[in-house]
């Protein structure tokens, strides 16, 4: 048996793409396409994974100079990425905001998470590229997060964390599709 918890600790495609983290079989076709991506963390991405937090749902709108004057009431803050599309140069409504100390990173994660920044509510979680073992992003079919209306929800994070399984969860052996 495997111990439950509401939270993934690493990465798993298949396990990602169920509400309680139980099946066993595939069901949409970008988690094949997460479990046979090849994905290499980037190693062009500077600062420390420890300090580093994913901020998302952003106004298209704020800019990085609003971000740090909010992330600043939690720590010193040292960077911030506002992610941007390269061919518009438009806000991709996400960023990155690395602290000096990971005391602020802990601090920040607890109480920035829904704040309304430029009339959205944001979420706060920890940088997943770096941290998390196995992990694959949205755009290789894996990643957190998802809409509904889509049917490619993937859970096991703060946004949308595991429910406890109904019946025990067995550990089975689980292959990669063809």
């Amino acid at each position: 048996f495997e111990r439950w918890a509401p939270l993934a600790k690493s990465y798993d495609p298949l396990k990602c793409g169920t509400i309680d983290g139980t099946i066993t079989q595939v069901h949409d076709h970008a988690i094949v396409r997460a479990m046979n991506a090849n994905y290499k963390p980037n190693k062009g991405v500077r600062g420390s994974a420890r300090r580093t937090l994913f901020v998302g749902r952003l106004n298209y709108d704020t800019t990085s100079q609003v971000l740090k004057q909010v992330f600043s009431e939690y720590g010193e803050v040292e960077n911030v990425a506002l992610i941007r599309d390269v061919v518009t140069g438009y806000s991709r409504g996400y960023a990155f905001i690395e602290y000096r100390s990971s005391h602020s990173v802990k601090f920040a994660y607890h109480e920035a998470n829904n704040i309304k920044i430029d009339g959205k509510n944001i979420l706060v979680d920890y940088e997943h590229e770096r941290r998390m073992k196995g992990w694959v992003p949205r755009r290789l079919g894996g990643g957190f997060g998802g809409k509904k209306e889509a049917g490619q929800l993937r859970f096991g994070c703060r946004d949308r964390p595991y429910k406890r399984p109904i019946r025990p969860i067995i550990k089975e052996k689980i292959t990669k599709p063809d």
